[in-house]
Parts: C-alpha cells; sequence; structure tokens
C-alpha cells in the first residue's frame, strides 16, 4: 500500500519531537504554521496512527510517536551515510548536532571549528549546551548531547575521553596589580592578596582541591562565585586575584587583564572530547567531532613549528 508522505514530513516530525513546539519546529525548518500542522496531520493520516498528544503548554510523543521517532532517526542517519558516500557531504537535510562543553572551551577553539563545519555543512544546526564541567558530563552520559568538551569523565567507565590539549592553570589579575608584572607567581603569594574562588561545586575547584591538598599557605578566599565569566569580572574590577585555566582569559593585548604563570605547584588539567561508549554518532555529528580532533593535530604543527 502506498504511504502518502514524503521526506519534509518526516523531517517536520523529528522537528517536532526534538523541539516539543509547533510554533519552534516551524521556524526550525522554515515554513509557516499552518503548513507546518499540515505536514504533521498528513504524517499520522498516512500512517494511521496517532503520534503526539497535544496540550495547551507541549506537544508530547505517544508511545507510537516514540519508537516511530527512534526508528525514524536510524533511518535519516542511514540515508546521511549513503549521501555521503555518493556526494562527499554530512547530510543534504536539515540536520542538528549538540554539544555539551565547557564555556571555556568554546572561546578558545571550539567557535574556529565550528565555524569550519558550517561552511562545509551548511544545511546542520549546531546546539551548543555551555555549561559547567558536571553538567556536560551528565548532558553527555545521558544522550542529551551528541559528544561533549570537558575536562572530567576520563574516569567514567561509560565514558570514552579523547584528549585534545593540556593547560595549566594561572593567575588572573588587571594590569596594575602588584604581581602583574611578574614572570610567574607561587601560590603562597597569592594569600597576600584578596583572592576570588570558584564555588565547590565546580570541577576546576575540585580539580584545584587536589591539586593543592597539604599544601601550606593556601590562598583563603575573600569572594567566592559559580562562573568564570563572574571571576574574571571581579578580577577587572580591582577586587582581587583569581585562579583560572588559561583559555579562559581574554587575549593577551587585554586593556584590563593579565595572566601571570602559576609554580610551586604548576597545576594543569586535560581538556578532551567526550562520548558514551555505547552510542554511535549521527553522521552530521561524527563529522564535527572529526573536525575537532584535526584541531588537536593541527594545533601540535603549530606549537612544533614555534619551538
Amino acid at each position: 500500500m502506498a504511504m502518502n508522505f514524503d521526506l519534509n514530513d518526516l523531517l517536520a516530525f523529528r522537528a517536532l519531537a526534538e523541539i516539543g513546539s509547533f510554533r519552534k519546529a516551524a521556524e526550525s525548518v522554515h515554513i509557516s504554521q499552518p503548513a507546518f500542522s499540515r505536514r504533521i496531520d498528513k504524517l499520522e493520516q498516512a500512517l494511521g496512527a496517532r503520534l503526539l498528544e497535544r496540550t495547551t503548554r507541549r506537544v508530547n510523543l505517544t508511545a507510537v510517536g516514540r519508537d516511530f521517532d527512534r526508528q525514524l532517526r536510524h533511518i535519516l542517519d542511514a540515508l546521511d551515510t549513503t549521501l555521503l558516500g555518493i556526494r562527499g557531504v554530512a547530510a543534504t537535510r536539515m540536520g542538528e548536532v549538540t554539544v555539551a562543553c565547557v564555556p571555556s572551551a568554546v572561546n578558545y577553539f571550539l567557535s574556529s571549528v565550528i565555524a569550519r563545519y558550517h561552511a562545509l555543512y551548511p544545511k546542520i544546526r549546531v546546539k551548543i549546551m555551555d555549561d559547567s564541567a558536571n553538567e556536560v558530563l551528565i548532558a553527555v552520559s545521558r544522550g542529551e548531547a551528541d559528544f561533549g568538551l570537558n575536562f572530567i569523565g576520563s574516569q567514567e567507565s561509560d565514558v570514552e575521553f579523547e584528549p585534545l590539549l593540556e593547560e595549566r592553570f594561572v593567575a588572573a589579575c588587571r594590569r596594575d596589580h602588584p604581581l602583574a608584572g611578574k614572570a610567574r607567581v607561587r601560590w603562597a603569594e597569592l594569600a597576600q592578596y584578596d583572592y576570588i574562588a570558584v564555588g565547590k561545586a565546580s570541577g576546576n575547584r575540585l580539580l584545584l582541591d587536589q591539586a593543592l591538598a597539604g599544601l601550606k599557605g593556601q590562598p583563603q578566599s575573600t569572594y567566592e562565585t559559580q562562573h568564570g565569566t563572574t571571576t574574571l569580572g571581579l578580577v577587572e574590577a580591582g577586587l582581587g586575584v583569581a585562579v583560572v585555566p588559561a583559555m579562559a582569559m581574554p587575549a593577551a593585548d587585554h586593556p584590563l587583564l593579565v595572566s601571570v604563570p602559576l609554580v610551586d605547584p604548576v597545576v594543569t588539567r586535560k581538556v578532551g572530547l567526550i562520548r558514551r561508549r555505547s552510542a554511535v554518532l549521527s553522521p552530521a555529528a561524527q563529522q564535527l567531532y572529526d573536525l575537532c580532533v584535526e584541531w588537536k593535530s593541527g594545533a601540535k604543527a603549530v606549537r612544533a613549528a614555534l619551538s
């Protein structure tokens, strides 16, 4: 029996299943909401099944709809794989990749990787979940993100960790601060000044506490924040010094902020790609993942040329 629906109807359903709103889903596939609703009605009539439960606030999938959505994702991914082999592109349909990452990774290199990805695959939408290290790990573990960029996860049995870079923690201070002109700063020196720390829920805080356990003369916080941008805002306001990962710092020509290497001890963190071991990335997600890995190779080449 012929099925009276087409690929656009299937893509409309996938958008609605992902977003949960007729208006927003219609916007995502660039058609009017009435036309979008007609596509969904057409699909349900062709299948002879109700795929959605419509409420005043949100659209939810029925049991049949959830099963259909799971099968449809595999079908569309298989289509992408076929097109990839034939035409050398990740997809000709509108797809989406969700990446969870710590905010500092976005500024340091992910933005440039995404720019390259968009140039290659302009029809693929990239959704960035910028959050704390713990939330990034949870999003990947639960399948809410295709993969992530994080500095924790290497010890998780169900998570695959692909290291990209290792960076050190630095002292962040204003250019007019007494420490700003130093070539390096010992941790004990920070105790002489007002210190801005990140909260205990932060992955960076846990890493620092472990690395500095037993160290005498540790700085005691005068202020405490939850986010790196807030921390740097307080430093910029002249309220004290802070310790942040090197890639969280703005460009070296920033008019107010400067970073100084920390020693005794030198504390570093490894940032890498994380993904569920049991998950198979869609072709669109795999392409972005591979570009991140390629960035690692390019960064190594640059460092070798400069050394």
